[in-house]
């Protein structure tokens, strides 16, 4: 049977360790270790945690400051080491949206490399997007500077090669093909003439005919 004087025992140890997890253990870093942190000022991380898994920021470099969750692939920067005289140190960090948080050290190298990250997770997909950005304004660019009709220039922007324009000029257009069919053959005009015929499949289902070299025909998906 619980007594009330352990009951009162249980309820003074259960606070005292409740304290002990929340409170602070920024008075046990030595000025070397608080050099160390302030190394890391003028650093960028990013997030990459799914929703809800993010470190909780600070909104104010105390202990019971309001809190909140970054979104994912957010970056900041490391702008300051806040505390230092009191041995309460806090990371002043700057969101790439122009947001002020502060994080305190310990949690950093807890996250670190876990759901905070020293590399871009999206660093390969900007890339290539600005990539895919570049060549598109660049073709652009080729198909403006060609003697073409407005309407044929209108045509190909779109990707939308008209009939006439050689195989080198649709490639500028529309990209190389993903698979092509070569067939070659004699047919009768005023004589019997070899024509060579290639089929160029695009990914969109866009198939295009050249004969000599020349587009002549264009299939699209669904068209009748």
């Amino acid at each position: 049977m619980i007594t009330r004087k352990s009951l009162l025992f249980t309820i003074v140890i259960g606070l005292v360790l409740g304290l002990a997890r929340i409170a602070p253990a920024s008075n046990h870093y030595t000025a070397k270790q608080l050099d160390a942190l302030a190394e890391r000022v003028g650093s960028e991380f990013w997030i990459n945690a799914p929703a809800g898994k993010a470190p909780l920021f600070l909104t104010a470099p105390a202990p019971n400051a309001a809190t909140f969750r970054p979104s994912d692939n957010e970056s900041f920067e490391i702008t300051e080491l806040i505390g230092r005289a009191n041995k309460n140190p806090y990371y002043k960090v700057k969101f790439h949206s122009g947001k002020v948080a502060y994080l305190r050290p310990e949690i950093l190298h807890e996250e670190i490399n876990s759901s905070i990250v020293s590399n871009d997770p999206l660093a390969e997909e900007k890339r290539k997007a600005e990539q895919s950005a570049e060549e598109e304004k660049q073709r652009r660019e080729w198909i403006n500077a060609q003697a073409w009709p407005a309407a044929v220039k209108e045509a190909a922007i779109k990707k939308q090669p008209m009939a006439g324009l050689s195989s080198a000029e649709v490639k500028q257009v529309m990209g190389a093909p993903r698979r092509v069919v070569k067939v070659s053959g004699l047919v009768k005009t005023r004589g019997p003439t070899q024509v060579n015929e290639e089929r160029w499949f695009y990914a969109d289902g866009v198939v295009l005919l050249f004969r000599n070299d020349i587009l002549s025909q264009v299939a699209r998906p669904g068209a009748k």
